[in-house]
């Protein structure tokens, strides 16, 4: 059986827009939406849409796009669901016979499953797990320019078979086995933001497991809609550069060196996004 999880954070309007694209799909047999906590009326203009396939759960908090997760997959497992979809709000799928394609490639030992990504004009295809070293170099603006797509993605030829093996797909859209997922524990709600696609994946690394991108389907991602709705540029760089120190300490168990490292380079990041959010500000005014 096949459900499907999306997380609202006052974004209803978006949600109720992707849930009524996808709604008709035979191949889903549950929708759940998981309302986090919004701020605004999201809960009571989601309750509205609910029926016998659609079902609204509100988070007493918002711990984050993982705790979201969580809840909602835990909700469908219950009503014996193997495989679930999870989307953001802001996703078009271009067909139910592409989902299906998806949901196909979930078996044996394949267990994460994504399409490409098309979002900011460009494509999202999946990347790889970074180590604590990646990070650093990429905290420094010119590197990481210069390095992002060397240390962090595969090269195009990969993409040229049907599927490709990958170590991270985008946690905007992607197909997961249940039982997988409650094998590794979920995704960590210790992570607000940002990184959960690293650690679930490397959670699945760790147990052996593989994800794939399937290439010839793509979906279209309006890209940080929702977040942009409730974080500044500064704040959302804290938030990430948070997981990212998370993610280096609790998984790849990097050392005090390579902590510290981090530590320094995020620092020299933040006071440098500091001046050019400042500059801007003075020449808005």
């Amino acid at each position: 059986m096949i459900g499907l999880v999306v997380v609202n954070y006052n974004d209803y309007k978006n949600t109720v827009s992707f849930i009524n694209s996808i709604n008709d799909y035979k191949l889903i047999k549950h929708i759940v939406i998981v309302d986090n906590c919004s701020t605004d009326n999201s809960y009571s203009m989601l309750r509205k849409i609910c029926n016998n396939k659609i079902s609204l759960i509100k988070n007493e908090s918002n711990k984050g796009y993982g705790s979201g997760i969580n809840l909602g997959s835990k909700f469908l497992v219950d009503k014996g669901v193997k495989t679930i979809i999870v989307s953001n709000t802001d996703i078009i799928v271009n067909s139910e016979s592409d989902l299906k394609k998806l949901c196909g490639y979930i078996r044996n030992n394949v267990v994460l499953v994504g399409p490409n990504v098309l979002e900011n004009g460009g494509v999202n295809r999946g990347w790889k797990i970074p180590s604590v070293w990646d990070d650093c170099l990429l905290n420094i603006p010119l590197i990481h320019r210069i390095l992002r797509k060397k240390l962090l993605f595969y090269k195009d030829d990969l993409y040229l078979k049907s599927t490709t093996s990958v170590e991270v797909v985008s946690g905007c859209f992607f197909i997961i086995s249940a039982d997988a997922l409650e094998e590794v524990g979920c995704f960590d709600e210790k992570i607000f933001l940002y990184y959960e696609e690293n650690v679930i994946a490397y959670k699945f690394k760790e147990k052996g497991y593989k994800a794939l991108i399937v290439n010839d389907v793509n979906v279209i991602h309006n890209h940080s809609v929702t977040i942009d709705n409730s974080m500044n540029r500064i704040k959302k760089y804290k938030a990430l550069k948070k997981s990212q120190k998370y993610f280096h300490k609790n998984y790849t168990k990097s050392g005090a060196f390579g902590m510290s490292l981090l530590y320094i380079t995020d620092k020299i990041m933040l006071f440098l996004l500091y001046i050019v959010v400042g500059m801007h500000k003075i020449i808005g005014k």
